[in-house]
């Protein structure tokens, strides 16, 4: 006796669906794995403040610090640079290629105003670390709540 198969008309229009949204998904999420050649390298990066400063920590393995570049300008941070393939190897004889050379660039736009003057940079173990001192005007500002006598008979 055979079973017999409810018949979705859309189910299959529903698996290509969800098969492009994942396609969609995974290239929007991933710049630093884009398809063709030579394009501009996106890279993970994380930026979090701290009472004092914004720091911004980037993910960069295998790149040198000499070859890294940053600048603010207005409320953007850029980092930017390229990176060298140490050996030729011929195209066709690649079974896969993800790891990339070319140059990357990012630009962020910064939350807060910040001293770029004193911003340091330190860069350890493929990760880049640059704190931004916050300006004066970007630091929080405490007021002190004083408290009044209270005197009898006074509202």
């Amino acid at each position: 006796m055979a079973n017999l198969i409810r018949w979705d008309p859309f189910g299959d229009m529903r698996g290509l669906r969800e098969r492009m949204d994942r396609a969609f998904d995974d290239f929007f999420r991933s710049p630093h794995l884009l398809p063709w050649e030579g394009a501009e390298l996106g890279f993970p990066l994380d930026v979090y403040e701290t009472e004092d400063s914004l720091v911004v920590k980037a993910a960069l393995p295998g790149v040198k610090p000499e070859e890294v570049d940053i600048s603010v300008t207005g409320d953007i941070l850029t980092i930017k640079g390229e990176t060298k393939t140490e050996e030729e190897v011929k195209r066709e004889n690649y079974h896969r290629r993800e790891l990339r050379y070319g140059s990357f660039c990012r630009s962020v736009p910064l939350p807060t105003g910040v001293n770029h003057d004193k911003a340091e940079a330190v860069f350890e173990q493929g990760v880049l670390t640059v704190t931004l001192p916050k300006a004066e005007e970007a630091k929080p500002k405490t007021i002190k709540v004083k408290a009044r006598p209270v005197i009898e008979g006074q509202p």
